[in-house]
C-alpha cells in the first residue's frame, strides 16, 4: 500500500493551487482554511467560495470541464500562467473521485471560456451548436467533408444584415438546436450554401442566409476563405457569435467581435 500512497501523493505534491469541481459543502470546508489556494468551479457558488469560476454548462466530458475551469481560473487571475494545479472532480459518482495534475505553462487554451461566458446567446445553445458542428466535422455529410456556418445570437440584426439564398425551411417552425431530430436536419441542410441563423434561446430562425456585412477592416488568419471572412464580419457588426466548420482543413473555429477566439480539431473531441 505504501507504493500506492506514494503514487497518489506524487500527483498532488508541490501543487500551487487546487481546483474543486462542484464540491459538496463538507468537501470544500476541508480545504477552505488550507494555505493552498482553492478555486471552486461549479454552476453555482453554493459553498460561498472566495475564488469561484461559474460553469455555465456541466460538460459531460471531464476533460472539457477541467479545460473550462482552468481557462476561467487563469482569466480571472486566480492562478498564474506557470503553476502546477491539482484538479479534483466527479467522474463516476456523486462525490469527488478523480484527481489530475495540470501544468498551466503547457496548457493549450481553447478559447472555450470566452466563448461561453462573454456571449449573448445562452451557454446551452452555444454548447449545442458546437456539438453539432464537431459531429459534422467528424463524420461529414454522406461520407464527404463539408463546410458550415452557424451564426448564434442577435438574430434580428443578423437577419437585417443578410439575405436569403433560397427558401427558408425554418420560416414557420419553432424548432430549437439540441433536439436530435433537428440536429439531423441541420446536418442535411449544411451541404447547401448559406449560413444558419440561430436566436439567443436556440430557435433556428433561418437557413440559406447570405451574410452581407462589409469585410473591410476584418483581419482573419491567412488561408481562411470567404466563409470565415463573413463570420468575422457579422460578429464585428452584431452581438452574435459565429461557429464555422472549414471544408478545406476540417477545423472548427469560432468568431466573436470580429476576431477568431477558438480553433479546435473535431477529431480531438
Amino acid at each position: 500500500m505504501s507504493e500506492l500512497h506514494d503514487l497518489l501523493g506524487s500527483v498532488v505534491e508541490g501543487v500551487d493551487a487546487l481546483l474543486l469541481f462542484s464540491p459538496s459543502g463538507s468537501t470544500y470546508d476541508r480545504f477552505a482554511e488550507a494555505e493552498l489556494p482553492v478555486v471552486v468551479v461549479a454552476p453555482e457558488n453554493t459553498v460561498d467560495a472566495e475564488r469561484f469560476v461559474e460553469l455555465p454548462v456541466d460538460f459531460p466530458d471531464l476533460r472539457e470541464r477541467i479545460r473550462f475551469g482552468i481557462e476561467g481560473a487563469i482569466q480571472r487571475e486566480f492562478v498564474d500562467d506557470d503553476q502546477q494545479l491539482a484538479c479534483a472532480a466527479k467522474l463516476f459518482g456523486d462525490d469527488i473521485d478523480t484527481v489530475t495534475r495540470v501544468r498551466t505553462s503547457g496548457f493549450e487554451r481553447s478559447g472555450v471560456y470566452d466563448l461561453f461566458v462573454n456571449s449573448r446567446a445562452e451557454p446551452g445553445v452555444i454548447r449545442d451548436v458546437l456539438e453539432v458542428t464537431i459531429e459534422l466535422g467528424k463524420k461529414g455529410q454522406k461520407g464527404k467533408q463539408v463546410g458550415a456556418l452557424f451564426v448564434v445570437g442577435d438574430a434580428g440584426k443578423v437577419m437585417n444584415k443578410s439575405r436569403p439564398l433560397s427558401y427558408n425551411p425554418f420560416e414557420k417552425s419553432h424548432v430549437h438546436v439540441g433536439d436530435p431530430i433537428v440536429n439531423v436536419m441541420l446536418k442535411e441542410f449544411s451541404r447547401l450554401d448559406g449560413a444558419f441563423v440561430i436566436s439567443d434561446s436556440g430557435k433556428i430562425v433561418s437557413a440559406y442566409r447570405y451574410l452581407e456585412p462589409s469585410a473591410e477592416g476584418v483581419d482573419i488568419p491567412k488561408g481562411l476563405g470567404a466563409r470565415h471572412m463573413a463570420a468575422g464580419a457579422i460578429t464585428r457588426d452584431t452581438n452574435a457569435v459565429a461557429i464555422v466548420l472549414s471544408e478545406s482543413d476540417g477545423l472548427v473555429r469560432a468568431f466573436q467581435g470580429g476576431e477568431l477566439i477558438l480553433e479546435l480539431d473535431p477529431e480531438d473531441y
